[in-house]
């Protein structure tokens, strides 16, 4: 009897061992099919059971009557869906090969994420002052554009009530308000030029109802271009090629499918479209001269699955080359991201936040946060820093306080509201910039509203750089019932964190 119990065990780990290391190479393949290969820990046991696995199957083609994605969306929604061919009719993968798969994922997967120890910062913010502002008599709060334009020194916000108003800080009061086609996602002004930018659906989707008007008020013209766009949710105006006409770089974010979408004219604003990226997830877009060969090149952060930095090199005739020098595990969230000379090395580093935590995969993870990638004179980086921050969203870098180095605003929308509530902003003061030693400061007023923009400049003229954050008071994922009650009764839809600097 041992005899063959032994026999039984040995016959049982070896042909366990085949299906070990096809399992293995499965999920090499398919998980690294669209985008960096992601780590199982790096999500808990359920979170791969409920939310990842079951949608993951759906875009292989796998049918399961447990989870339907057309489920609950109108028929627009579900041809469109349909249309997009994310998730197939055929199969991609026999059944017995997707559950060796699937079982391998969850056998690895831990029953929960190491979050180690949660350290909120000790100090409250002293360098600068709050300054809490109401713009209307409504109460909670709804921006989708935040901006402080420097030339009118104005804020500019743009609400899902299709409002764009323009708040004067110095006069403590509202100049202007102006009823906008649909919600604002992004404005801007150039020369006798306004350009809106419209999302369309706010909410996740695939259907693609966003564009873009640029207005001369001159003629009292609008000029729609005449296309129409996927839940854009930035716009970068610039004249690439210097022929004395802006060009506009759409970040249509999508949902299951998206573009990074170059607009270019003649003059006639007769746009033509030219697809830079077929991949949703672009989030923003800068202008940069990432080689140093004169032209100005394309910097775009990208989330949604491909998550990284793509810098698109500019060539004759808006022509462009694209690399990507930065990736992330798809389930970093990748959200903001500023370009600077961090070491004053002449060379253009990265400042990135990973945090949007509104998906398949809420959970507090412990690799959101900010990150500096500094250049090493060649375009290639290397991550220098990481500052962690439940649910970092937003980040806007400078010398707060004069001293010569780049300090931090953290935004996060997403943070742990049951611990750590406030850690939805946090002021990093930079200490040693060699050695990249920061200070890390909290600011108390969660429960003024759930902070979403952020934007900063000289907002009362003295003479240093302010910071300013505007209100999203919807609760796209779980908070305390005491803080959702806060937020539908908050006045307050700006916060100026007003610089001590030059009192």
């Amino acid at each position: 009897m041992k005899l063959l119990f032994l026999l039984a065990v040995i016959t049982s780990l070896i042909s366990c061992e085949p299906k070990e290391k096809k399992a293995v190479a499965l999920y090499e393949s398919y998980c690294a099919s669209c985008h960096l290969l992601p780590d199982i820990d790096n999500l808990p046991k359920h979170i791969w059971k409920d939310g990842i696995l079951p949608d993951m199957g759906a875009r292989m083609g796998i049918k399961d009557t447990a989870y339907d994605p057309y489920e609950g969306i109108s028929r627009m929604e579900q041809f469109a869906i349909v249309q997009s061919g994310v998730y197939p009719e055929k199969p991609s993968i026999s059944i017995e090969d997707w559950n060796l798969l699937k079982d391998y994922i969850l056998k690895m997967a831990g029953d929960s994420l190491d979050l180690g120890i949660v350290k909120t910062p000790t100090n409250g913010i002293s360098q600068f002052k709050v300054q809490p502002i109401v713009l209307d008599s409504i109460k909670g709060a709804l921006f989708t554009f935040l901006k402080f334009d420097s030339v009118q020194k104005k804020i500019i916000t743009g609400n899902l009530n299709s409002r764009l108003i323009h708040y004067d800080p110095i006069l403590k009061k509202v100049t202007k308000t102006e009823r906008t086609e649909q919600a604002l996602t992004s404005y801007s002004q150039k020369d006798t030029l306004k350009y809106f930018t419209y999302v369309g659906y706010l909410d996740p989707s695939e259907l693609s109802q966003g564009s873009l008007s640029v207005i001369e008020p001159s003629k009292r013209k609008i000029n729609r271009a005449n296309i129409q766009l996927h839940r854009p949710v930035h716009s970068l105006v610039h004249d690439f090629d210097k022929d004395g006409n802006d060009e506009v770089v759409v970040c249509e974010f999508g949902d299951l499918t998206g573009k990074l979408t170059l607009l270019s004219h003649n003059g006639d604003f007769n746009y033509k479209n030219q697809i830079l990226l077929n991949q949703p997830g672009s989030t923003r877009a800068m202008a940069k001269d990432m080689n140093k060969d004169g032209l100005d090149d394309l910097v775009v952060l990208t989330s949604q699955g491909r998550e990284g930095i793509t810098i698109f090199y500019q060539e004759a005739d808006l022509k462009f080359r694209m690399e990507t020098p930065i990736q992330f595990s798809p389930e970093y969230g990748s959200s903001w991201f500023e370009v600077i000379d961090y070491n004053n090395d002449g060379f253009e580093d990265f400042i990135t936040v990973q945090g949007d935590n509104a998906d398949k995969s809420y959970v507090h993870k412990p690799y959101h946060g900010l990150r500096i990638h500094i250049n090493d004179g060649h375009n290639n980086f290397t991550e220098a820093y990481f500052y962690p921050m439940n649910g970092a969203t937003r980040v806007v870098s400078n010398d707060y306080d004069q001293d010569g180095d780049i300090d931090f605003g953290i935004l996060s929308t997403f943070p742990d509201y049951e611990r750590t509530p406030a850690y939805s902003f946090v002021y990093l003061e930079n200490k040693n910039a060699n050695s990249f030693q920061f200070e890390p400061y909290r600011m108390d007023t969660g429960d003024l509203g759930r902070w979403m923009l952020m934007d900063a400049g000289d907002v009362d003229q003295d003479g240093d750089t302010d910071i300013i954050l505007s209100a999203f008071s919807y609760s796209f994922t779980p908070v305390p019932d005491n803080l959702n009650e806060a937020w539908s009764k908050s006045e307050v839809d700006l916060l100026i964190l007003e610089n001590n600097l030059n009192p």
